[in-house]
């Protein structure tokens, strides 16, 4: 390693375990909406019955075995940290992503829940930077701490002086 230059490494933090069920809950939603009205139709329209019903099972399979499999892939996947410095999140599935936003550089700090995140207790903490890539999320992160990490941020992106502050 040459001197002075900083090698990056895997970020500490694991998500909240409650994110599995989380994006179990998106992915059952995201597959039973396109499959719903099908298997309605199929049952109502007998002449249809084969031609609505067949495909909503293959939707239905396809969501099952998301549902199932993917979850624990992505909590594998996703990691993140904060540092003095910087703040780190990695994710991807297929192309994996690192992002470092450096604290002198960030501008907000948000934090979000939709309705699902509300009711697993979870919250999005959004990082925006002036950078073209958009802004760092963290997903996936229990309420309470999601708040303290925002309170964390914008206290240490104060005390930093940069190009945002």
């Amino acid at each position: 390693m040459t001197e002075g230059r900083t090698r990056l490494r895997p970020p500490r933090h694991w998500l909240d375990r409650r994110a599995r069920a989380w994006w179990r809950a998106q992915l059952a939603v995201s597959g039973a909406v396109p499959a719903l009205p099908l298997v309605v139709l199929g049952v109502l329209i007998e002449p249809a019955r084969t031609w609505l019903l067949v495909p909503a099972a293959v939707v239905l399979a396809a969501t099952v075995l998301a549902v199932v499999a993917l979850p624990p892939w992505w909590y594998r996947l996703h990691r993140w940290e904060v540092t003095d410095r910087a703040v780190y999140a990695r994710g991807g599935v297929l192309w994996q992503t690192w992002r470092v936003a450096p604290m002198s550089r960030i501008q907000t700090v948000d934090t979000t829940r939709g309705p699902l995140q509300r009711a697993f207790g979870l919250s999005t903490v959004t990082v925006t930077t002036a950078s073209s890539a958009g802004a760092v999320k963290i997903e996936g992160l229990d309420h309470e701490r999601a708040a303290d990490l925002s309170e964390e941020l914008t206290r240490i992106t104060h005390e930093t002086p940069g190009d945002a502050t």
